[in-house]
């Protein structure tokens, strides 16, 4: 197998997943070349990592060198700021590289039309990382379908809950702003969305939605009597002891990728999540008409005390049920990074998929679970990623439609929940319908 040359741009926290993936198990599959941030400090936190791994130093390149660092890489690794990934995407494609792309793919029909233009012009291959359709039990739930074990779906109930830890930290970094995440029906539910795609196998056609801010934000914490709250953690009052301050400096990744960076661009990572200045809703409520006729109710609360989702689907021949705890509780200091907290194995978690027949008693379905996180679905994807796809009778590998098509949906909600009327989507989901 010929190694391949990756280039990474952005170089925040969901960089680490792919960095060490290539100084690790997949190193055969490939070597890292350059990095390219507008932060200096942390593309030297990953440059520390190459030399601990025993490599050397790869170049460094600002965002208007993008083209440059272009030219001595086979492929692109984007983990930027949601808003900036169709301009990598193209960039990327235009100059004929293959692209691996976190989700969300863009964060609006704008980026997702450029994206899909460059893709049609381009010999270069789109992966977008949708981890959540590799996790054992999403990929059981894919198979009862498609088995035909409950009919023709008809329904989808499907409710996320984000806790107090997790879903909080939306609301101190970058994605409390919607212009550059798309709120979290683009940023956190393009998953959700991208799952319930796959799992029948549709394309969303109508998209109704109501958001709100009900818990976070300046507003929410007046009106329930909090005072005067800091603008971020760092020298707080209530560092170490208000559950909602969180303090970067007790986390050495942390420090160095953000504490240790400010002095470059002045990004604050530990903003006060009731704060002035949030533009995204934390309270959210679709529904969606697929061209199968299946419907689904979607909600997400982003400041739930435990974390986990439920999902049913209602059939012509029976229903499927999965019941998903990912956090129990939430301790009321947890000084640490949200997104490396380890869920899958937090204290109390468990998970339950059943399997209720017309006629028949209910089934509970074993799912197998694997090493790693996302019981093992992350090593499944990183090996579609730097190995290529197997043959893989579940389809999970997702493309640059697959990736337009969660998008549009978070799109369509945010249209929607602005003007309080439906929105259409055309052409199999990949476009908002006009007039």
């Amino acid at each position: 197998m010929t190694r391949r040359r990756y280039a990474f741009v952005g170089l925040g926290h969901r960089a680490q997943m792919y960095v060490d993936a290539l100084l690790g198990d997949w190193s055969d599959t490939g070597e890292i070349v350059a990095f390219c941030d507008p932060n200096r400090t942390r593309m030297d936190y990953y440059n520390d990592r190459i030399a601990a791994a025993g490599g050397k130093p790869v170049p460094c390149f600002a965002p208007e060198r993008f083209g440059d660092m272009l030219q001595g890489a086979d492929a692109v690794v984007v983990t930027s700021v949601d808003a900036t990934h169709a301009q990598y995407v193209c960039a990327a494609l235009e100059a004929g590289r293959d692209v691996v792309v976190e989700k969300p793919l863009t964060v609006d029909a704008a980026g997702c039309a450029a994206i899909a233009e460059a893709a049609a012009r381009s010999t270069g291959k789109i992966v977008v990382t949708f981890n959540y359709r590799y996790s054992p039990r999403n990929s059981a739930v894919r198979r009862l379908i498609a088995e035909g074990r409950i009919g023709e779906v008809t329904s989808v109930h499907f409710e996320w809950t984000l806790d107090t830890i997790h879903g909080a930290d939306y609301f101190r970094r970058w994605h409390r702003d919607r212009s550059s995440s798309g709120g979290l029906l683009v940023h956190k539910s393009t998953h959700h969305f991208d799952l319930v795609n796959w799992w029948l196998g549709a394309r969303a056609e109508l998209v109704f939605a109501q958001t709100a801010l009900r818990f976070y934000g300046d507003a929410n914490a007046a009106a329930r009597g909090l005072g005067p709250r800091p603008e971020r953690g760092q020298g707080a009052p209530g560092l170490g002891s208000d559950p909602f301050i969180l303090d970067i400096s007790r986390d050495e990744r942390l420090k160095r990728l953000y504490l240790d960076a400010e002095h470059e661009d002045g990004y604050l990572r530990d903003q006060d999540v009731f704060a002035p200045g949030i533009t995204i809703d934390d309270t959210m409520s679709l529904l969606v008409r697929y061209d199968n006729r299946a419907m689904l109710t979607y909600s997400l609360t982003a400041y739930a005390p435990w974390e986990g989702y439920r999902v049913a689907f209602n059939g012509t021949a029976g229903r499927i049920e999965l019941a998903v705890c990912e956090r129990a509780w939430t301790p009321p200091h947890a000084a640490v990074d949200p997104s490396a907290a380890g869920k899958d194995q937090a204290d109390g978690a468990w998970e339950k998929l059943t399997l209720h027949r017309h006629w028949e008693e209910p089934q509970d379905v074993p799912v197998e679970q694997g090493a790693g996180g996302h019981g093992g679905g992350d090593r499944l994807l990183l090996d579609d990623v730097f190995r290529g796809p197997s043959d893989d009778p579940l389809a999970r590998q997702a493309g640059f439609e697959d990736g337009i098509r969660s998008v549009l949906i978070g799109a369509a909600g945010n249209e929607s929940a602005r003007t309080g009327l439906p929105v259409r989507l055309a052409d199999g989901g990949t476009r908002l319908a006009t007039g």
